[in-house]
């Protein structure tokens, strides 16, 4: 008993000493603020992928080697621009052909019109003519169409992503040569659970966070599928991203998808100080500093959200709180 009585006396003692050293430290100037309420939008964060909006995988119509392939790989490229020519001179033998058959039944043609004209010829040997004529000239712009084909050229201005073809591969249709898109006009991809997808509708802006970036961006919601992927039960929803972000396609990003409101305690974030582990706010009362050990939410602009450890009624000190400690006298603002 005699060495419980001397504990307790020693623990008292200990007591009395801090609170006397708070009492005697100087009164320190602090800014107060008073504990808020307020609204918070609650969010659903859905994964997305940047994207290009204009976006296009290049490939041949017809069979043949590449004899020429003018691009790499991050290159810029503008529209009309060579891409790949293809070896195939059946093409232009083809077109030379159709040209000398075009020749032929133009003056065919000639020469019946000109006896037709004179009833010479009968009315079916002039329609005979004609018909060769036009069938003639059809082949010459199908044989200038597969002439076309030789050179794939780039449908728009933008940065070659992806190159699947090398000189002296054969190209084929169905077979992609390279990808080309436009970096400048960005979206996000996200697919979003069926059980929030009705909070989103056409023209809403969203908060999209990448890692990339600092702060986060506003996108605009451009398309929502009417309908959800049977494997992954989510819908697809695309969100325009303003010029200028400096993200590229195929980077990760975060859609916070607004799904409701709930009230809050804030407080602005500089009344928060980290003392190791700890959270600390410090009330103010009677011109002194009460410590609070609080726990903190998610940060909104200047103030953060007080999950536990204030009671929402308190007066706390949000500027000058560095070197303040519990009890310690203060002169309020």
């Amino acid at each position: 008993m005699a060495l419980l009585a001397l504990a307790l006396a020693g623990c008292e003692d200990k007591r009395e000493t801090s609170g006397a050293s708070a009492s005697t430290l100087p009164s320190v100037r602090v800014h107060t603020q008073a504990v808020e309420v307020k609204p918070r939008v609650i969010n659903e964060e859905v994964i997305g992928t940047v994207r290009a909006k204009l976006h296009a995988t290049l490939e041949a119509k017809l069979s043949a080697r590449i004899e020429k392939l003018q691009v790499l790989l991050g290159e810029k490229v503008q529209k009309g621009q060579l891409i790949a020519r293809l070896n195939a001179p059946e093409v232009a033998a083809r077109l030379e052909q159709a040209n000398a058959s075009l020749e032929q039944a133009e003056r065919d043609w000639k020469r019946i019109s000109a006896l037709f004209k004179e009833q010479s010829v009968t009315r079916a040997d002039y329609d005979a003519a004609q018909s060769r004529y036009r069938v003639a000239q059809a082949s010459v712009a199908e044989a200038k169409a597969m002439m076309d084909y030789v050179e794939i050229l780039a449908p728009f201005d933008g940065v070659v992503t992806k190159k699947w073809a090398e000189l002296g591969d054969l190209a084929a249709p169905g077979k992609p040569l390279a990808e080309i898109e436009d970096p400048a006009d960005l979206q996000i991809e996200a697919g979003v659970p069926e059980a929030i997808v009705s909070h989103i509708k056409r023209d809403s802006r969203m908060e999209i966070l990448t890692d990339s970036l600092s702060t986060g961006l506003q996108g605009v919601t451009s398309e929502i599928a009417p309908a959800a992927d049977p494997v992954s039960r989510t819908f697809r929803v695309k969100l325009d991203l303003p010029p200028g972000t400096g993200l590229k396609p195929g980077q990760f990003a975060r859609v916070l998808v607004p799904i409701g409101e709930r009230s809050c305690l804030r407080i602005p974030a500089t009344g928060v100080v980290q003392r190791g582990q700890l959270e600390i706010v410090f009330a103010v009362a009677e011109n002194r500093a009460h410590m609070h050990i609080v726990k903190t939410g998610k940060r909104i602009g200047d103030e953060v959200e007080i999950l536990s450890g204030l009671d929402g009624v308190e007066t706390i000190a949000s500027s000058g709180v560095e070197q303040l400690v519990d009890g310690q006298p203060v002169e309020a603002n």
